[in-house]
């Protein structure tokens, strides 16, 4: 038995996407930007995908631009700002997705403008009154704080961080990768800036995705070339991404709730398994389920050498997790985001996440597999 628990780093395509994509891919194959009828066929087909996007966001067609994923949203929305904007400072956090951080690093070394870090509390989540007190001085700022942690799991309070960037005249990007297609969200309502998507975090392809930007602002293109997507970013369309994007978005939207309660109670009893190993056993991030994203569980086993080699003993034992963010896993440098939480020195961390997929009996099977390797490992240490 193989079981997969490394959801937050992407997800398996879903059948209903696949088949939605595959008439795109054999038989409509006409460039979207040709005038004749097999271009006026593919244009449609992504025309329509952008509305049912927008419909299921409560936002307008024109507000969505597809992209190839998560990462250049987040660099158009952050470039946008500043080149668009007049952007002058972007208050940020140290626990940002590299797509955010490292785009405004860049940003502030190419445009020389100033980036502030907001002060996080000891689980990771960011503080309120701190960024508050930051909006209060009169310069033109953009504020990027994602929506949820994709290791740790924290969840921003959206709607209050939005409001209080209307109050000091800030515009406010979220990076919304992983819970776009978790949570409802209601454009009209919030009124928010900027937020972005990847469709594989959610049972799509991958290289899609899109950038949501008001229809009160106003973009440059970051991607020149040509004229697509409506004059926002050139080059040709990813015709069958967009059209799985679109799918998977309906799909994930389709009895949303009951995904939800599934996912949250799969979380929970892995929880409650981990503990009857071993009780030290701690969990980093925010654990409250309002103010956690239900589809990721951060582990802080004890220290040692055994817990140490765990995520490699669970590979070889058939169980996929993530010693932290996939998108830095090729690299020698630890989580930038557990260094940012106090007392994650005293542990191995894991990342185990869930989709709509995972089954009970798959948990089941991942903790006997973190029992045998323990006992394993234990052994060999003596």
């Amino acid at each position: 038995m193989k079981v997969y628990l490394d959801n937050a780093a992407t997800t398996p395509m879903a059948p209903e996407v696949w088949e939605a994509m595959e008439p795109f891919m054999k038989e409509h194959f006409g460039n979207p930007s040709s005038s004749h009828a097999f271009g006026r066929k593919t244009k449609n087909a992504i025309e329509m995908s952008r509305r049912k996007v927008a419909s299921l966001i409560n936002a307008e067609p024109g507000e969505i631009i597809f992209t190839s994923g998560g990462t250049e949203a987040d660099n158009m929305a952050l470039w946008c700002s500043v080149r668009d904007h007049g952007v002058k400072r972007i208050i940020t956090s140290t626990i940002e997705h590299h797509a955010v951080g490292h785009t405004a690093e860049s940003i502030a070394e190419k445009e020389g403008i100033e980036i502030v870090y907001v002060h996080l509390d000891e689980r990771g989540s960011v503080n309120i009154e701190h960024l508050e007190s930051l909006l209060k001085d009169d310069v033109k700022t953009l504020v990027s704080l994602m929506h949820a942690n994709n290791e740790i799991g924290n969840l921003l309070p959206l709607e209050k961080v939005n409001a209080l960037c209307k109050k000091y005249n800030a515009l406010f990007h979220s990076d919304t990768v992983q819970t776009m297609g978790h949570y409802h969200f209601d454009l009209k309502k919030i009124d928010i800036d900027f937020i972005t998507c990847a469709a594989h975090k959610f049972h799509g392809p991958k290289g899609v995705g899109f950038l949501y930007i008001n229809k009160k602002l106003k973009m440059s293109q970051l991607i020149h070339g040509g004229a697509q997507e409506r004059g926002h970013r050139g080059g040709t369309e990813n015709l069958y991404g967009i059209i799985g994007l679109a799918k998977a978005m309906e799909l994930a939207y389709t009895d949303l709730e009951e995904h939800q309660t599934h996912v949250q109670n799969i979380k929970n009893y892995m929880k409650s398994r981990l503990i009857e190993i071993e009780p030290k056993i701690k969990f980093n991030g925010e654990q409250d389920a309002d103010k956690s994203l239900y589809t990721v569980l951060n582990v802080c086993f004890p220290l040692s050498e055994s817990n140490a080699m765990m995520l490699f003993s669970l590979d070889i034992n058939g169980v996929a997790a993530s010693g932290g963010s996939a998108c830095s896993s090729g690299s020698n440098k630890g989580s930038h985001v557990l260094a940012s939480l106090e007392g994650s020195e005293y542990c191995n961390a894991i990342r185990f996440s869930f989709s709509r997929y995972t089954t009970k009996e798959e948990i089941d099977f991942a903790i006997e597999q973190i029992k045998n390797c323990t006992k394993i490992l234990e052994v060999a240490e003596n």
